[in-house]
């Protein structure tokens, strides 16, 4: 009797308890729906940092591998046949040909700045003396523009991932607040009272690091490949440099 009396009561006690922990449960939607305006006007500045972050990520991902398989290939048919053809300007004209289909490579587009500059020279429309300085300066010149148009957009990948943890920190901080004012208001400190807004102001941390890790990751991969483009240009420019030297610009 005292068994079978023991059996109802646990089987009354426990769908209490199951209910119980299901009225406990913090629903993260209706936390997000019911939040302060402040609150969501930092989840909507954190979600539109992140969506952004990902729109530079994806296109600056495709722009380094174009510009990376077309570099390898410029450089390839600039070199082809250096051994047996030698260097003349029939060569350099076909060369420019080449780049010229070769729009994405940022050395290609480099070295055509180059070729302009030295037809110039040749044709004697540039100005007399330091013709050697002139080819130099519109490398320099073509291959500074190029890298700050890799460049673009990257430094707000850099920004997200610095500002945003404080942005969602913010959000933080206005929760906790409301959720001390709510226990002044109510004279209660019990978890009902005080859940919401730390679970709201977590929330809005959250967000902040899921934009900014990302942001940051992506920012030191793209800075590593553009200095690795950054490289591979300057030494274009200066092989091209002795070229033009040796070959072209020779009393």
């Amino acid at each position: 009797m005292n068994s079978t009396l023991y059996f109802v009561t646990l089987q009354t006690q426990l769908p209490a308890s199951g209910a119980s922990g299901q009225q406990g449960a913090l629903d993260v939607w209706k936390l997000l729906a019911e939040a302060t305006p402040v609150v969501k006007l930092v989840m909507i500045v954190l979600v539109v940092m992140s969506l952004v972050s990902w729109f530079i990520i994806g296109a600056k991902l495709v722009r380094l591998a174009t510009a990376t398989h077309a570099s390898r290939r410029f450089l390839d048919a600039f070199w082809e046949g250096e051994g047996q053809q030698g260097w003349s300007g029939e060569r350099l004209e076909s060369i420019y040909v080449k780049a010229r289909e070769l729009e994405s490579s940022p050395v290609a587009a480099t070295f055509r700045a180059g070729y302009v500059e030295l037809a110039r020279i040749a044709s004697g429309q540039a100005p007399a003396g330091g013709d050697l300085e002139n080819v130099e300066r519109a490398l320099r010149r073509a291959s500074q523009d190029e890298l700050t148009r890799i460049e673009n957009f990257v430094p707000f990948l850099a920004t997200t991932g610095s500002t945003a943890p404080f942005v969602g920190l913010f959000g933080t901080v206005w929760g906790i607040m409301n959720s001390f004012i709510a226990i002044h208001g109510n004279k209660n400190a019990s978890l009902d009272v005080v859940a919401p807004g730390i679970a709201e102001a977590l929330i809005a941390t959250a967000i902040g690091l899921a934009a900014a890790i990302p942001a940051v990751m992506a920012y030191n991969y793209f800075v590593r490949r553009i200095r690795v483009l950054e490289a591979e240009i300057e030494a274009f420019s200066s092989d091209y440099l002795n070229i033009v030297r040796r070959y072209f610009l020779t009393r």
